[in-house]
């Protein structure tokens, strides 16, 4: 039989699939028909869901996970219809009635620097400073001369890490306009590890050794540091549904949830159980 693509309100004719244990458990779950769930949102989150995705379809092959990165608003903005589940690594301070919001890992915002760059830690208002233009050279914050004055690096428009970084560090500031505006953490990196003057920020899972991570406040982001509260630019990751989520999804965020799924979370984040 053929993949039918359904909607999250096709979905609902479905309730009648069988669950018989968590899906964490391994047992097959008995599906009168092959689904395949969209799940759009967070490019911060995206390698972590598709391999989730990638496990999960090993265990349940009758339902398939389909992961597009979008940003964060994009995959929000998708539900109902036209995604079942919304990746978020930031969510609105009104969350709508009628959505279930599903916290599957912790996450550490990196603040990252070229690996000539003398600097290995900084203070939030050192940040601040550097990103909101007042502090536009290195030496000002007891680095060595660079090539050329700080060349902040932000993410664009509805990222879900920008909205972070900007409430945790910025205080509602914007960054300065001479930030450089990617669309993702891995062109962050890129972007850092190309120029010696450089500052971004990322999320810890995408990080590479072309880039050095500062401490802040003393601190690295490391799992344990972002479970326990000790790194101060620390943030949760949502998987988003309607609430009450469909047979088909609930087996999703069962998975992710379950001993498999903390696992795969754990090799790059702080696990939430």
């Amino acid at each position: 039989m053929g993949w039918r693509v359904l909607s999250r309100r096709s979905l609902a004719a479905l309730s009648l699939i069988l669950v018989t244990l968590a899906a964490g458990c391994g047992e097959p779950i008995a599906t009168p028909e092959s689904v395949r769930l969209q799940a759009a949102g967070s490019t911060t989150m995206t390698p972590l869901v598709s391999e989730l995705a990638a496990a999960f379809g090993q265990r349940f092959p009758t339902i398939s996970v389909q992961v597009t990165g979008l940003g964060t608003s994009s995959g929000l903005e998708a539900l109902p219809d036209e995604a079942d589940i919304a990746m978020a690594s930031w969510l609105p301070p009104d969350v709508p009635k009628g959505w279930r919001v599903t916290p599957i890992a912790h996450d550490g915002i990196a603040v990252i620097v070229h690996p000539d760059n003398s600097v290995d830690g900084l203070g939030l208002l050192q940040v601040r400073a550097l990103f909101g233009g007042r502090a536009d050279e290195w030496q000002a914050v007891d680095g060595r001369p660079m090539p050329g004055p700080v060349q902040p690096v932000s993410r664009e428009e509805g990222s879900g890490t920008r909205a972070v970084f900007e409430a945790l560090v910025m205080e509602g500031r914007r960054v300065t306009p001479r930030a450089v505006v990617v669309s993702s953490s891995q062109a962050v990196v890129e972007f850092v590890a190309g120029h010696p003057e450089a500052i971004g920020y990322v999320t810890m899972a995408l990080v590479t050794p072309k880039v050095k991570v500062l401490r802040i406040e003393g601190e690295l982001p490391t799992p344990d540091s972002v479970v326990q509260g000790r790194y101060p630019l620390r943030r949760e990751l949502w998987l988003v549904t309607d609430d009450p989520p469909s047979s088909p999804e609930q087996a999703f965020l069962d998975f992710a949830l379950g001993a498999v799924g903390q696992q795969i979370v754990g090799q790059r984040y702080g696990r939430v159980r």
